[in-house]
């Protein structure tokens, strides 16, 4: 009789212990990836405000300097240093050889495989422009034109897609002559895309050189 009472009360811990380890967790979200409400689960991230980001590490670029060059880096061609496209344009903010000539850079290899190189081509190509571009900085940012809110880092956006030249021309003729690249990209919406980043940091310098900066 005991050893069956034994046998019993044996098989019964041994059946309750098992049993608790297959019991589901208890799952619940972390509020840190997403939220439920009753329109459903939305993410928190990205942000678009500064001081969620304190303690996390994601970069807030915000409309610095760097947001700016990343951000045409990207459209060009999405940060690529060795792409050129069938135009020929080269590299990630996408050079034509006569624009690398003016900032002093002359091998085609070597410009393709150094970064740092390109961006100091960039760098200098924006001080060459806002040089170029002075006049119409001074007379048209922060005004409307043809719908679109002029800032400088827009008119130096245009600039690289389209030349100053036609930065001028877009000007003269009150932003009703839309430059277009081959592609249909146009100095309007490099204008719009591109504005109200800080490019305060760019000194206007009609001899800079990629060599220099």
């Amino acid at each position: 009789m005991i050893k069956k009472w034994s046998f019993y009360t044996g098989l019964t811990v041994i059946t309750v212990f098992l049993s608790s380890g297959f019991k589901p967790f208890n799952l619940e979200t972390s509020p840190w990836f997403l939220i439920n409400e009753d329109e459903g689960a939305h993410y928190l991230f990205p942000s678009e405000e500064q001081n969620e980001y304190t303690k996390l590490n994601i970069p807030f670029t915000g409309n610095f300097f760097i947001g700016f060059k990343e951000a045409i880096g990207y459209r060009e061609s999405e940060s690529k240093y060795k792409k050129v496209n069938s135009l020929g344009y080269m590299g990630k903010y996408q050079f034509g050889i006569e624009t690398l000539k003016s900032v002093g850079v002359y091998n085609r290899s070597a410009f393709l495989n150094s970064p740092e190189l390109q961006e100091k081509a960039f760098l200098a190509l924006l001080a060459k422009n806002k040089w170029e571009l002075k006049r119409e900085i001074e007379k048209y940012e922060g005004t409307i034109l043809n719908g679109i809110f002029v800032t400088e880092s827009g008119i130096l956006a245009a600039a690289h897609l389209g030349g100053a030249g036609s930065v001028k021309k877009y000007f003269k003729n009150k932003g009703k002559r839309n430059f277009r690249d081959a592609y249909g990209s146009s100095i309007k919406s490099y204008m719009k895309m591109f504005g109200g980043y800080d490019t305060s940091c760019i000194i206007a310098d009609n001899n800079a050189k990629a060599k220099n900066i």
